[in-house]
């Protein structure tokens, strides 16, 4: 299997919480490194922006209220398969559908705050790296 890198974000509704280390080490429990981090607060016109694929749904303006609510950590996690080992370890959307033993069944408030967010393809991982790091920010 290759080494891929993947797009990680630690939500709002965790970072207020203080879960950044827990959540953290479930990431390096399944084999993921952390090779580029940072907390920043976005606007709602960022959130927008990295949530344009969501514009035409009903839940857009409310998903970019609530990541323009409290800082967020931004983060590419790097290891074997990181896009679907990093998929595992979130679990399923909805808490209530998530293993037992994942994120979002352990920290999760709600489908909307479910802590992280994390991408769904190498080339939508490339495009969010993108969008929030720079090459000399990543050190692997």
């Amino acid at each position: 299997m290759a080494i891929q890198r993947t797009f990680s974000i630690i939500k709002p509704d965790a970072t207020k919480r203080n879960l950044t280390g827990v959540i953290n080490a479930k990431f390096e429990a399944a084999g993921l490194r952390v090779v580029a981090q940072k907390r920043i607060h976005l606007s709602k016109a960022q959130a927008g922006v990295f949530y344009a694929v969501h514009a035409e749904r009903p839940f857009y303006d409310e998903l970019c209220e609530f990541m323009a609510s409290e800082p967020i950590v931004v983060q590419v996690l790097e290891g074997e398969n990181a896009v679907l080992k990093n998929r595992e370890v979130m679990g399923a959307t909805n808490p209530a559908e998530a293993d037992e033993g994942t994120i979002r069944k352990e920290f999760a408030l709600s489908i909307g705050e479910n802590s992280v967010h994390g991408s769904d393809a190498p080339e939508t991982a490339a495009e969010e790296i993108a969008y929030f790091f720079a090459g000399l920010e990543i050190v692997g």
